[in-house]
């Protein structure tokens, strides 16, 4: 597939204007507790407007009413939840009543999204609303402009941000009222978030890209198909299987950037059963069932678990097979087992055409003959646990090969494998 160049779209007073199509009523959507940061909200707003953007100040309190009145209020937000406002606003708990007022805006969002009304979100807030507000945002699609101003944002910004595209601005002093130091970095963050929405780059979603997943002891096989694919013109997405690294694959697929997957490298599944520092979360591979898009799976470092420093290892671990750097596990029978269990139940959901490739030489550069990890017990439990559970038919398939993941040979099936797939 070719490639084509991006289109920027430019906004102005409301309008997106892409050629000769122009799309009316698409705003910047500002949100924040306005029970507390109304004023801080303002603010925002002021800003934006003063540059001719239309905004819409969006309430999420859940405390007492603000005097500053909402472009959309917290009753309209809150409707949109499963079980209506009044469950939401009716909470006594603060914190439950914060989760659920966070679900709500998911909803609101995503519904004013479908409805092409949001040009970009901003938000602003102390922990609570930052935990709030973002948990909506990364339920957007990647690409869309997120910006969140945050007291929270110098920390770890994991449980934030995850593998989403917001962009997270330190508020320096507390989100709670205007002085010197806020109404700067306030006017810069409206500023920030004017410029994503004026100078937006629109994806070509025509040409869809192809989704790749790496490890470093899988490099050889994934560089040789990416060069391969690209040297066809394909547009190829490497994401590294560090945890979010294959949650963020999926994210793009949900956001139907990628229409196919070869999911190379599924390590992460090992840390998530055995309790490495990797796991790729209980919902991995559910983008790519439910978006039914074609997939070639391999099975790639599923012979490693990952720590940090020796130090980090749990003592129940500390007579395993450890290789040094930071601190790989070699995954035992019983594991590998395991693992194969946990794949498996996800496979047998697939309906789009699917291909398991299994390397029968080994699964990383370090699970090969003569190298630390090689240990073909361990292997043939996980090969054998897969082929054994893993429900085949006409469009799901496990084939085996005689060689090392990262042998060239290995790489031509993989890409004999996605052509089949794609044209089934």
């Amino acid at each position: 597939m070719a490639k084509k160049s991006p289109e920027t779209v430019s906004l102005a007073s409301g309008f997106f204007e892409c050629g000769e199509q122009i799309v009316n009523d698409k705003c910047i959507y500002a949100i924040a507790t306005m029970d507390t940061k109304a004023e801080e909200l303002g603010f925002i707003a002021e800003q934006l407007r003063n540059t001719g953007l239309e905004v819409k100040t969006v309430d999420v309190g859940t405390g007492s009413d603000s005097q500053i009145p909402a472009d959309v209020t917290k009753e309209t937000v809150a409707d949109c939840h499963s079980k209506g406002a009044q469950y939401v606003l009716g909470q006594n708990d603060r914190g439950v009543a914060v989760t659920e007022m966070s679900y709500a805006l998911e909803s609101f969002l995503q519904k004013e999204y479908l409805e092409d009304r949001i040009a970009g979100v901003i938000g602003a807030g102390g922990s609570g609303g930052t935990s709030l507000i973002s948990r909506a945002m990364r339920a957007l699609p990647i690409g869309l402009p997120k910006l969140l101003v945050s007291t929270v944002a110098s920390g770890n910004t994991q449980p934030y941000i995850d593998c989403s595209d917001i962009t997270l601005m330190y508020s320096v002093v507390d989100v709670a009222g205007l002085n010197d130091v806020s109404r700067t970095i306030l006017a810069n963050a409206a500023n920030a978030i004017g410029g994503m929405v004026r100078h937006y780059v629109s994806p070509d979603m025509e040409n869809k890209a192809i989704g790749l997943t790496m490890f470093g002891v899988t490099t050889p096989c994934v560089d040789a198909v990416r060069q391969k694919l690209e040297s066809d013109d394909n547009d190829c997405l490497v994401f590294h299987a560090t945890g979010t690294g294959g949650r963020a694959m999926e994210s793009l697929v949900n956001s139907d950037y990628i229409d196919r997957v070869l999911d190379i490298t599924t390590t992460e599944v090992a840390d998530e059963v055995v309790g490495g520092v990797f796991p790729c979360g209980e919902k991995r591979f559910d983008s790519i069932i439910a978006k039914d898009i074609p997939c070639v799976m391999s099975l790639g470092a599923l012979d490693m678990v990952n720590f940090g420093g020796i130090e980090t290892v749990p003592e129940k671990f500390k007579e395993r097979n450890l290789y040094p750097e930071v601190t790989l596990m070699r995954t035992s029978v019983e594991e590998n087992v395991a693992v194969a269990k946990w794949m498996a139940d996800k496979i047998n959901q697939t309906t789009a055409p699917f291909v398991l490739v299994v390397p029968e030489g080994g699964v990383s550069m370090l699970d090969s003959p003569d190298q630390p990890f090689h240990d073909p017990e361990a292997d043939n439990a996980l090969f054998t646990t897969l082929e054994k559970l893993i429900e085949q038919n006409a469009k799901r398939k496990i084939l085996r090969v005689a060689r090392n993941i990262n042998d060239p040979e290995f790489a031509d099936v993989l890409l004999e494998q996605l052509a089949e797939v794609v044209t089934h």
